[in-house]
Order: structure tokens, then sequence, then C-alpha cells
């Protein structure tokens, strides 16, 4: 790297945990003038500071090439492998299984400009743009992932996200949500993956804001999305780019994690 750094390039110590995660260059055509690390930093530049791909600074590689790896890998699905290697690795440090017995599901309905595919109103929110359906462990970490329009039932969502999830679901005992989950969802939950949804509600009695057990966990990574601008709204054509986007973002929270010197036991 022949320039100064910014503060969205990888250490070198997650430079080492996610360089052998990452696609190896191909042994014919053209030999490659950008290593991976450089090609990755510029793209967390991208999402971290919500800039166009275009607007790249210079002293990074051409933004055509930049967006040309970011969707190649996108297509044959780098960006989710390696974000699920990681997430194994933060959860055996932690301690934890690899597989999650427990998860929290909930939505999120964001803006985005006029063009766009599967664009919709959320009436419940008055947000014109796309919603995000996200399934975290009890970290708070991703496990999946659906982008649809807003317009789309939690619980039509939901569906979609639980079957996304796939080989996941076979460790998983309990997963929280809240009352727009609730009805038949439930039994198609059960019946369809052996698993228990739970709907955590707010008491009836409760006035303002009240942080409700478990809930409180999914909310938590909405706010860590929230702080990579280019998520902020949804400015992406195909909802594919938007899911690409945020295992990125939570590929680079964990490799943050990683890098983290333990602290010391008591």
């Amino acid at each position: 790297m022949d320039r100064k750094p910014y503060p969205t390039d990888l250490t070198p110590e997650q430079i080492k945990i996610v360089s052998p995660l990452l696609p190896e260059p191909c042994d014919t055509g053209r030999p490659r003038t950008w290593s991976s690390i450089e090609i990755l930093n510029a793209i967390l530049y991208v999402v971290r500071g919500g800039v166009a791909w275009r607007l790249l600074p210079h002293d990074f590689p051409p933004w055509a090439t930049v967006y040309g790896c970011f969707r190649y890998w996108k297509m044959i699905g780098v960006w989710q492998e390696v974000h699920d290697k990681i997430l194994e690795k933060v959860r055996e440090r932690d301690g934890r299984n690899a597989e999650p017995s427990a998860a929290v599901m909930d939505s999120q309905s964001v803006k985005m400009p006029d063009k766009g595919q599967e664009r919709g109103y959320d009436a419940g929110k008055n947000v014109t743009g796309r919603k995000r359906h996200i399934l975290v462990d009890t970290m708070g970490l991703l496990l999946a992932v659906v982008v649809n329009a807003a317009s789309v039932q939690d619980r039509d969502g939901a569906k979609l996200l639980l079957n996304r999830a796939g080989g996941r679901l076979k460790s998983l005992q309990i997963i929280w949500a809240d009352g727009n989950y609730a009805g038949a969802l439930v039994g198609w939950v059960r019946d369809t993956f052996a698993c228990a949804l739970e709907i955590v509600k707010r008491p009836p009695a409760a006035k303002g804001f009240v942080l409700l057990p478990r809930r409180w966990v999914v909310e938590r990574t909405f706010a860590w999305l929230g702080r990579y601008r280019r998520l902020s709204k949804d400015y992406e054509e195909r909802t594919d780019t938007s899911e690409a986007m945020i295992h990125i973002a939570m590929t680079n929270l964990m490799l943050r994690r990683l890098a983290r010197p333990r602290p010391a036991s008591v």
C-alpha cells in the first residue's frame, strides 16, 4: 500500500484474519495489478463513508476495478462466505458453539431514492423504500438477512428470512421476536423448523421507552449497521447488493472485534 492510510483501512491483525478467506487471483488472463486487500480497503471506504463508487479517492484502485471486484465477489457468494467463516471464529473465541441455539428476529424499514428494484411503502412506519429482515444470535451477530420492498409484511418477510437461514436453523431451539410476528407464523416455524418462536410483548401498562428482554439485542445490531453511512438509506439498485453491503459491514465489525486482544481473565 503506497499511500497514507485511511481510518477505514484494515489493520495488520485484521489482514491476517481475512486474507486466507479472499479468492485467489486467476491463473489465466491479465496479471492482477491491485491486491485483494487494497480492493477490500476501497470497498470498506465506500460502505463506511457512504460515498458513491465514482467518488473513491484517486489513491485507491480505479473505481471501476473496485466495483467490478465487489460485483463479481457478490455473484460468486464471497461476501456471505467470508462473513459466515468469521462469524464462527467470533463465536468460538467467545466460548460459544459455532452454531447458535437461540436467535432474535426483527425488521427495519429504510428510505431509498426514486430508482431501484423492489421498492414499496410501509404504512406502519410511513416509509417508502425497502425493509431489512435480519436474524441475529444472542450476541447480536448476523445469521441471515433478506432485503425486499418495505410493503412486504413482517410475517411474510420472516418466512423468506428463515428459509434463507437454511442449515443454521437445525441448531436453533428458540427465536425471539416482537408482536408483528404473532399469529400463524408461530405454528409455521414450529412445524417447518422444529423451533419455538416466542413473542416478546411490551407490558400493557408501560409508557415511553421500555427495555424489552431479548429484543434489544437485534435493535443494537440495527444501530451498528447505522454507523455505516452507505446503509443510512438503501441506495442500491438491487436487493442482493443491499444484502452484500450488510454482510460487509458486519464482517468489518467482527474483524475489529477479533483483532482486539482479549481481556485478561481474573
